[in-house]
């Protein structure tokens, strides 16, 4: 399944959009161009444009106003706040002063299971691109991935050649997100991963699974085992935080 010029075209003029009000450069309140400004910036049809509004207002990022135009939500999603920020394995394995490397293991385009609720919210009506990999550091294994991406959310994930870049890092920075929700755990490595770990089975592993929505879409879900002496989480928090 490849992307149209159109649906890549819709994604950029989105990404851009997002990008102004997830930056606080169009606060609440702020009226986005009309769609004859974005027609004329974009080089793109009516049609587009109110696609992309249309998908924005969805998810809760802006409001549209008949007659008046469309304005930036006055409680946008971004505000919400939470205790991890998402990590770049690789500029994190770099800024430690270490080698980092990655292998691409598997790369499948497939159904959602049936039997989990958040697959199939995942994927909605569409395949999901489903992902595992290894990170490395200084050529040792650091962490085994399992990563599952929505089309639906993300339609130019199919385009991507994830054999050279790990799929976390593109994401980071290509695709705008406006919540994520985190879950950490102890885990004993099974045989399987401890083999790709290069450790024995039952070696302590800190496991990090994260759901990341951009509005109210989920668009990426991935499961991250590091080993547990090789790496920590640091989480910066104030007095009455919510």
């Amino acid at each position: 399944m490849k992307v149209s010029k159109s649906a890549t075209l819709n994604q950029r003029i989105r990404s851009d959009l997002e990008s102004r009000i997830l930056s606080g450069e169009w606060a609440p309140g702020f009226r986005i161009p009309y769609e004859h400004e974005l027609m004329e910036q974009y080089g793109c049809s009516r049609m587009t444009v109110n696609k992309v509004l249309t998908a924005l207002a969805e998810s809760g990022m802006i409001e549209r106003r008949r007659r008046a135009g469309s304005f930036v939500a006055r409680q946008p999603p971004h505000l919400e706040q939470v205790a991890l920020e998402i990590p770049d394995i690789a500029m994190e394995v770099g800024s430690r002063g270490h080698q980092y490397a990655y292998r691409l293991l598997q790369r499948d385009l497939r159904l959602a299971d049936a039997g989990n609720a958040g697959e199939v919210e995942l994927a909605g009506q569409e395949n999901l691109l489903a992902m595992r990999c290894l990170h490395l550091a200084d050529g040792r294994p650091l962490a085994l991935e399992h990563r599952l991406i929505s089309p639906v959310g993300v339609p130019e994930v199919l385009e991507v050649d994830f054999s050279t870049t790990a799929p976390g890092s593109w994401l980071l920075q290509n695709v705008s997100w406006t919540r994520a929700q985190h879950r950490i755990s102890a885990w004993g490595a099974d045989t399987a991963t401890a083999k790709l770990l290069e450790v024995k089975p039952g070696t302590a592993c800190l496991v990090i699974e994260r759901l990341t929505w951009r509005g109210e879409q989920p668009i990426t879900r991935v499961r991250q085992v590091f080993l547990g002496d090789a790496w920590d989480l640091v989480a910066r928090f104030a007095p009455g935080a919510r």
